[in-house]
């Protein structure tokens, strides 16, 4: 038995008046998704608990069969993991965007999905000057980055995302409580560095945004959780763009498979990642297949960006993948999103997200189209996030 999990981060969405009250799954092409809710079993997600931050690692660890409860233990260690960066004991890692600072207003919070080559001098520049023996930083890909801070300093301060603030006030939004003054210091020292650099000038040459600023956020300690295999018996591989998802199959031991062109954004390699993924179930049982433009429009508020990745999403993973998936006998796809990223208010949500569940042995509800409202009606009803994963290799909540 083959398993494939395909998951358009962030697609869920609200009604929306531009739409004629419709979500921009509803309003979107997307035959291939419709197709396997007819031919699925179709139910609700609630893949965050609700005493929990709406975020992608949150909602993924949980799709993934891990009770966030119990192994969540925060963003930048994941992050770390896919880096390759060995975290201490008492090492506290965070996410650490190169974010776009305007007259003292959070502008963008990925510094104009800066390119990876550019960012990294950015952040070698950073380390050189703000870095030391207790903090640390470590370019990863585009505007995402990492700062460890050792010693256990971080761990409780109060940090807020950049993508949940922009147009706001840096003053307003600053890290506050336990080891603020740190984590602020070194925001504000990054500033003049950055912007005094060749390659933000040469950006503002081009009429792009700088990356002059950095913004820490997501911290958490190494986690300690069982390997995928532990858990359901088999084996298998993360597909993704993302330092975040990477790390989190790195933890779940998991074969994380570069795929080149996948940038994270709408010119990501969508065909190249459905093909990675069929050509590793020749010889594994498992692909996680994730992608991250739905959630990225929808963070900008770019309404036609988001219906054209879920369009994408469709067409060049879903469409490609119920292609190929064929030439094996039995198998099974999870087909959702990890949240609901509404275009109206920029960020994710505690939502329950659409799910479908598409079998080749059949059993099929009676949900003819895939969206927030139509899976209400199917046949697997509301589920805690975490449990899904049983269902698809067990066939038990």
């Amino acid at each position: 038995m083959k398993y494939v999990v395909l998951l358009g981060d962030g697609m869920a969405d609200y009604p929306l008046d531009e739409l004629g009250g419709l979500t921009p799954l509803q309003a979107a092409r997307t035959p291939n998704m419709d197709r396997m809710a007819k031919q699925g079993q179709c139910g609700l997600a609630q893949t965050v608990p609700a005493d929990m931050p709406p975020g992608s690692d949150v909602a993924n660890l949980a799709i993934l069969g891990y009770d966030p409860a119990k192994y969540y233990s925060g963003r930048g260690p994941l992050e770390a993991a896919s880096m390759g960066v060995e975290l201490a004991a008492d090492d506290i890692a965070f996410r650490c965007n190169l974010i776009t600072e305007k007259d003292g207003i959070i502008a963008d919070y990925s510094a104009d999905h800066i390119s990876t080559e550019d960012a990294g001098e950015l952040i070698r520049i950073i380390n050189e000057h703000l870095g030391n023996t207790n903090a640390r930083f470590h370019a990863g890909i585009s505007y995402r980055h990492l700062l460890v801070l050792s010693g256990g300093r971080g761990r409780n301060a109060k940090c807020i995302p950049p993508h949940d603030q922009v147009g706001g006030k840096v003053a307003d939004f600053l890290p506050q409580g336990q080891d603020a003054e740190l984590l602020n210091q070194l925001i504000m020292d990054s500033k003049p560095l950055l912007e005094a650099h060749e390659i933000n000038l040469h950006r503002m040459s081009k009429g792009k945004k700088m990356g002059n600023m950095i913004w820490p956020w997501a911290q958490g300690s190494a986690p300690s959780m069982p390997h995928f295999r532990e858990l359901y018996r088999i084996g298998g591989a993360m597909i993704s763009a993302v330092d975040l998802l990477k790390g989190l199959g790195v933890c779940a031991g998991l074969e994380v498979i570069d795929v080149p062109g996948a940038t994270g954004y709408l010119d990501t390699n969508y065909k190249g990642k459905a093909e990675a993924a069929l050509h590793a179930l020749e010889s594994g049982d498992f692909v996680y297949l994730h992608v991250e433009a739905p959630d990225e429009a929808a963070h900008i508020g770019d309404l036609d960006a988001k219906i054209q990745a879920i369009e994408d999403f469709d067409s060049k993973v879903v469409g490609h993948i119920l292609d190929g998936i064929a030439t094996f006998d039995d198998y099974k796809i999870l087909l959702m999103p990890d949240h609901s990223t509404p275009i109206p208010v920029k960020t994710h949500t505690h939502d329950p997200v659409p799910f479908v569940v598409l079998s080749s042995s059949g059993g099929g509800d009676d949900v003819t189209e895939y969206n927030e409202f139509s899976v209400k009606s199917g046949s697997l009803g509301m589920v805690e996030g975490h449990r899904i994963m049983n269902y698809l290799i067990y066939e038990s909540f």
